[in-house]
């Protein structure tokens, strides 16, 4: 198993898979797929203008879903990876050393695919989702799950295999987009008093960027904790003017935020929260003449699983005989995938995977053991034969 691991990971890391643009990866997976294992029918399944799933049942009455995704969270050295690496070197291709395999989307996610594909192929049992556009994008168009979910009767339960905590998962916390607008007026940088406020709105960027960080805190500090999940948020991009042209100072700053919510969250409710914060802090300052705005943009809301569905007592139990004792208990987890939209639509899922770290020579590539990875496949290759169909 370990070896058949590392050779699916060498077929993923041979080509790209950025959010929506895996159709060329999932059909050479597919071909790739066919010709090891013959004896399983294997499709992708196409969405939006380049996307693609990888997809298989053992059967009509296949049993459960094995769920994890082709695409990366980033494409590996193009200019949106610089945007936020900050380096416009080449990535490595994968390499293995004794047990630790390194290489670029191990974490998100080609280690955990890797194990549920060759979990799957073993099995002779269940169904397989590995899909597209997995990762969370604004505005990102269909994904390859809802893809699935929309032409394929979905089972009763699902096991996502993703990287996270040395644990098992049934509860996962949602998330949202929030998009923080201050606009003034422009003006021009030889004459800073045309602006308003004087110098631009770019120039007084502290004040928004203080209070969001007190309204942060705020907002960690009244996490319920509810169950195993908790609440995160972070600031992802801060944009305003025109680099080509910075002597115009430009009318508006923009912030985006991702906001993690374990417990169950209005979004327009705290988008409209923020904005009242936003106006009073900005009403005290140079920027009290400028108009604030945030719009919030739901990716899902918390889920659970009923920690008594067989689906996790199955999963508990695969846990103890493959690590030798129960799954170590978890709150504040802040890490939210498909999990919870396979629960909105009634599937109940677990999640659990392994710990993925950066590389010793090569912080923009994960590490994986591969030890560990095989034993999460086991696991996954127990579930797929033991839950009923």
């Amino acid at each position: 198993m370990s070896q058949q691991l590392l050779d699916v990971l060498h077929v993923l890391d041979a080509t790209p898979a950025p959010r929506g643009a895996e159709r060329t990866a999932a059909h050479r997976l597919r071909a790739w797929c066919a010709h090891r294992w013959p004896h399983v029918e294997w499709q992708v399944l196409e969405h939006g203008p380049a996307g693609g799933s990888l997809i298989a049942a053992h059967g009509a009455s296949a049993g459960p879903l094995l769920y994890s995704h082709l695409d990366t969270s980033l494409d590996d050295g193009g200019p949106q990876s610089q945007l936020v690496t900050g380096n416009a070197a080449p990535i490595a291709p994968l390499g293995a050393d004794g047990d630790v395999v390194a290489g670029f989307g191990l974490g998100v996610a080609r280690g955990p695919a890797a194990a549920a594909l060759v979990a799957f192929a073993e099995a002779g049992a269940g169904r397989l989702l590995l899909a597209g556009s997995g990762t969370h994008r604004r505005s990102g168009g269909t994904t390859g799950l809802e893809a699935y979910a929309d032409t394929h009767p979905l089972p009763r339960s699902a096991i996502v295999a993703k990287c996270g905590p040395p644990t098992l998962l049934w509860h996962e916390p949602g998330a949202l987009y929030l998009t923080v607008r201050v606009t003034g007026r422009s003006g021009a940088a030889m004459m800073p008093e045309s602006a308003m406020p004087p110098g631009g709105v770019l120039a007084s960027a502290g004040v928004v960027l203080d209070e969001l960080a007190r309204w942060r805190t705020a907002y960690l500090a009244a996490d319920p904790r509810a169950g195993q999940t908790g609440r995160a948020c972070g600031i992802g991009a801060i944009s305003g003017g025109w680099p080509d042209k910075p002597d115009l100072l430009p009318a508006q700053l923009r912030i985006d935020l991702y906001v993690v919510t374990g417990d169950l969250v209005e979004p327009k409710v705290l988008a409209d929260e923020l904005a009242d914060r936003l106006r009073a802090r900005c009403g005290r300052s140079v920027l009290r003449d400028c108009a604030v705005e945030v719009e919030a943009e739901p990716v899902a809301a918390a889920a659970a699983t009923p920690a008594d569905a067989p689906v996790v007592t199955a999963a508990q139990a695969a846990w103890l005989d493959e690590f030798g004792t129960q799954p170590p208990p978890i709150t504040g987890w802040t890490g939210s995938t498909d999990g919870v939209v396979l629960r909105a639509r009634g599937v109940d899922t677990v999640r659990l995977g392994p710990q993925a770290k950066p590389a010793a020579d090569d912080p923009w590539r994960d590490a994986l053991s591969v030890g560990q990875l095989t034993a999460y496949a086991r696991v996954y290759r127990r579930l797929l034969t033991e839950l009923p169909a």
